[in-house]
């Protein structure tokens, strides 16, 4: 019998996934100069090509070329030229899979470090204890910047179209602009944007009206939503349930569901909640609390690495299921299973107490897995943590230089 893991899934604009596995965003933070992608992104993308997926989901794209995650971030606006994007879908597609472009504008999860502007719902800056100081202070999104910023996320999905990509997946999970704006935490705007859900949810829902006007039929619109952020009196389960229902006439194909964000980092693993800790599918209580009523299909994203626990995800009526760190370490992990193998070993758990530096650590070691695969090499996943995020510091400075003379400089339109 064939495996509901390996069976075909049709979306609503009648794109066909070939299977129920999805390599989930990652941040990759390997743009060549002028923020585009170049050859070590179209590299690694062929590997995860290669490796039996139905559906890529490249790492967050920045729609505002002075809000951007880091210094090394691929930035698509309406300055951007479309070649490498074609390049990049291309290599993505070189399997026969879908890819999706992950569309995102920071807010206020900007480094304290980089250029350009650090917006939010109101000024609440990110709050990390000694850490905070990493980030810089927020100011509050008047009116006019807020419909601008719609406008950015349409022009970059009506733009990753034409580049050949199949479909984009707004990003509002993670403590990200759209996430801030649900959050009753960070938003405590009064205007209409601010206080009840309908309100707070007002830019996303504005931004997926705006980019599925902007794109064909026959192009996915995907969410990535917060099942919860796991901070006392933030997003929680209640609120994505009433999203997702807002969402489901506006003709979006897929939610993704994690959690999480800089100042509780579940979608590392290391939560606030305990029904989460140790164990994979971090979300997989919520999610099969949420699918029960969700018009949409759902995606679940989160710790899964085992071809078992992928079954118990579908099982509970999960439509895909999304892996992150288990492709950065074995690329071809969806074949395997096909085939009746797993992950050779896992990445090296990262046990420090501090958990905003654990988070970055850990983000550091999934990225020095994506550089040797993009290299051609084999990946490293028993990599100390602390050399991992020293290498990345050194990248990051380095990046930062580069940005900062891009920036600075003329932007032409190009073709």
């Amino acid at each position: 019998m064939t495996s509901e893991l390996f069976s075909p899934l049709t979306l609503r604009s009648g794109q066909v996934l070939r299977n129920r596995i999805a390599k989930a965003a990652m941040e990759e933070n390997m743009a060549d100069e002028g923020q585009l992608p170049g050859g070590l992104l179209l590299s690694l993308y062929r590997r995860w090509a290669a490796g039996g997926t139905g559906l890529l989901i490249t790492g967050n794209v920045m729609v505002h070329a002075e809000a951007l995650t880091g210094p090394a971030g691929v930035v698509l606006d309406e300055h951007a030229p479309l070649r490498p994007f074609a390049d990049w879908a291309a290599a993505a597609k070189s399997g026969g899979g879908a890819v999706w472009m992950q569309i995102n504008h920071p807010g206020r999860q900007v480094a304290s470090d980089m250029p350009g502007v650090v917006w939010g719902p109101t000024d609440i800056g990110v709050s990390l204890g000694r850490h905070s100081g990493r980030f810089g202070r927020p100011t509050a999104m008047t009116p006019q910047q807020i419909q601008e910023t719609v406008t950015r996320y349409a022009v970059t999905a009506r733009r990753a179209e034409e580049a050949g990509f199949d479909g984009v997946e707004i990003h509002a999970a993670h403590g990200y602009l759209l996430s801030q704006f649900l959050s009753p935490l960070v938003n405590r705007r009064t205007d209409r944007w601010g206080g009840s859900p309908e309100n707070r949810a007002r830019m996303l829902l504005d931004v997926v009206r705006a980019v599925r006007a902007a794109v064909s039929p026959s192009f996915a619109v995907a969410v990535k939503l917060n099942s919860a952020d796991f901070q006392r009196g933030g997003f929680g389960a209640d609120d994505a349930r009433q999203v997702i229902g807002m969402l489901e006439p506006l003709g979006v194909d897929l939610v993704e569901l994690s959690g999480g964000s800089y100042e509780s980092p579940a979608m590392t693993g290391r939560p606030a909640d305990d029904r989460t800790r140790a164990r994979e599918a971090y979300f997989l209580d919520l999610a099969e609390d949420l699918v029960r009523t969700s018009p949409l299909p759902l995606m679940l994203t989160g710790g899964i690495t085992r071809r078992a626990t992928a079954e118990k995800v579908l099982a509970s009526g999960v439509s895909v299921l999304g892996m992150g760190t288990a492709l950065a370490v074995t690329p071809d992990l969806p074949e395997r299973w096909r085939q009746g193998h797993e992950a050779d070993r896992p990445m090296r758990p990262v046990t420090w107490s501090d958990k905003a530096l654990a988070s970055a650590a850990g983000m550091a070691q999934v990225r020095h897995q994506m550089r040797r695969l993009a290299r051609g090499r084999a990946t490293r996943p028993g990599t100390h943590p602390a050399i991992a995020l020293a290498s990345e510091f050194r990248r990051q400075r380095r990046a930062l230089r580069s940005y900062r003379a891009w920036l600075a400089g003329p932007r032409p339109t190009r073709p």
